[in-house]
């Protein structure tokens, strides 16, 4: 077992031990969790990126189950693994800092100490987590014009200006942290000899940090929704769908230009062979499975588009 994979496992075994509650020491347990920081710039063996291998399980991409994908050169098929986890490090930069606004955002003298303390974790792991991005998309080589990534204006606004420790406002946290998440873990899980081992470190130092963000937001979450009644939270269905469904489709569906920079020829034509995969349906029903029951557990039940 290498030490990323020992440090994941022990994060592991503590975080099953924690059990949300009002207590004040939950929160100074996962502040302790976060004294053994790990700079990514540091922590990471930039060196062994390189553009002669898998960037992603084959069976993560987009086109994956497709006739027309089995007719690809193995070189287009990295290449299109590469700008695919491209296209996710971007959908990262785009939620690292809508998570370092709001945090900020909370910050006041007001805030508990044990609390103001855990916010301060925070933002030094999402900010690393955003130079970890910067530094795979600058280190990578492929060419990215500016515009190819657009975030989705609708989640983008609400995710930006719900009302701060609200019910909706944790519930969003949870499924903007949940979502790559298990994708993480997913391409962890199956990281063979042909995927290039940056990327496995990635995933596995992202995979650390967010499961205590996860925690703290479900013990947020709990907290605003207090005694009320389940059913009292059916009313955010509508905009709980909205969201993960822009979720969902900028993280798991790349925009057109990332196909063409795949060097697949009318990129729009390929992202609707991607959109109607029932491969990738299946694949991403499989990853975000998990998210949907825990919302179930609080009363939305959500279909996805």
């Amino acid at each position: 077992m290498d030490a990323q994979s020992r440090i994941l496992a022990d994060e592991t075994r503590t975080m099953q031990r924690l059990t949300p509650s009002a207590d004040v020491s939950f929160i100074r347990q996962l502040t302790a969790n976060s004294d053994r920081y790990r700079d990514p710039l540091v922590a990471i063996d930039w060196s062994q990126l390189n553009t002669d291998s898998y960037w992603l399980p084959q069976t993560a991409l987009s086109l994956y189950g497709l006739a027309e994908y089995d007719t690809l050169a193995e070189m287009v098929k990295k290449r299109l693994s590469q700008y695919e986890f491209l296209s996710i490090a971007h959908s990262g930069l785009w939620l690292e800092g809508i998570f370092l606004c709001r945090i900020i955002r909370r910050m006041n003298p007001a805030l508990p100490a044990a609390e103001y303390a855990y916010c301060l974790h925070e933002i030094r792991e999402e900010a690393g987590h955003s130079l970890m991005f910067m530094q795979a998309i600058e280190k990578s080589g492929l060419a990215l014009p500016a515009g190819a990534w657009r975030k989705p204006r609708i989640a983008d606004w609400l995710a930006r200006h719900a009302p701060a420790d609200s019910v909706f406002f944790w519930l969003a946290t949870i499924i903007a942290e949940d979502l790559p998440d298990k994708f993480n873990r997913y391409v962890r899980a199956h990281a063979s000899t042909e995927l290039n081992p940056v990327i496995r470190q990635i995933c596995t130092l992202h995979i650390v940090d967010e499961a205590r963000h996860i925690a703290f937001a479900r013990h947020q979450l709990e907290a605003a929704l207090g005694d009320q009644p389940r059913r009292r939270t059916a009313w955010l269905t509508p905009l709980v769908a909205l969201l993960l469904n822009q979720f969902i489709a900028t993280f798991y569906l790349p925009a057109a230009a990332f196909f063409e920079l795949a060097r697949l020829t009318d990129g729009a034509s390929w992202r609707g062979k991607a959109r109607r995969n029932p491969v990738r349906a299946q694949f991403i029903r499989d990853r975000i499975g998990p998210t949907l029951h825990l919302l179930e557990s609080y009363g939305i039940h959500v279909r996805i588009d």
